[in-house]
C-alpha cells in the first residue's frame, strides 16, 4: 500500500466518527436541493464512512472496500462543493481549505478504486 492508501482507514474512520461526535458542521454543507432532513445525510454518510473504514482495514474484504470508498468519495463530493460555495465569504485560509478538498478527491478516489483492484 501506498501513503495515500494507508491515509484511507484512518481518514474513513476519523469522519465516520465525527459524524455523530460533532454533525452540526456536516449538516451544513449538506445541499439544500436534497429532500429530507440534513441530519439524517449526516448520519447515513458516517455510517457509510465507518463501514468504508472497516472493509478497507480487513484484507479479505479490502478489495470490495476499495470500490465502496471510491463510491462514497464520488457521493460526497457534491457536499464538499457546496461547503466551498458557502464558505466564498470567509478568510482565505478558509476558501483555501474548502476549496482545496476538491481536487484533493482525486487522488483518494484513485487510492480507493487501486486497493479495490486488488
Amino acid at each position: 500500500m501506498n501513503f495515500v492508501e494507508k491515509l484511507l482507514v484512518p481518514l474513513f474512520g476519523g469522519a465516520g466518527v465525527l459524524h455523530f461526535a460533532k454533525p452540526e458542521p456536516f449538516d451544513g454543507i449538506v445541499p439544500d436541493a436534497l429532500p429530507g432532513k440534513a441530519r439524517t445525510y449526516t448520519y447515513v454518510s458516517g455510517v457509510a464512512e465507518l463501514t468504508a473504514a472497516a472493509l478497507l482495514a480487513n484484507p479479505k474484504t479490502r478489495a470490495a472496500g476499495g470500490t465502496f470508498a471510491a463510491a462514497l468519495l464520488a457521493a460526497v463530493w457534491p457536499a464538499n462543493f457546496n461547503m466551498a460555495w458557502q464558505w466564498r465569504d470567509k478568510s482565505w485560509p478558509m476558501k483555501a481549505l474548502a476549496i482545496g478538498r476538491l481536487p484533493l478527491q482525486v487522488p483518494l478516489i484513485q487510492a480507493a478504486l487501486r486497493m479495490g483492484r486488488r
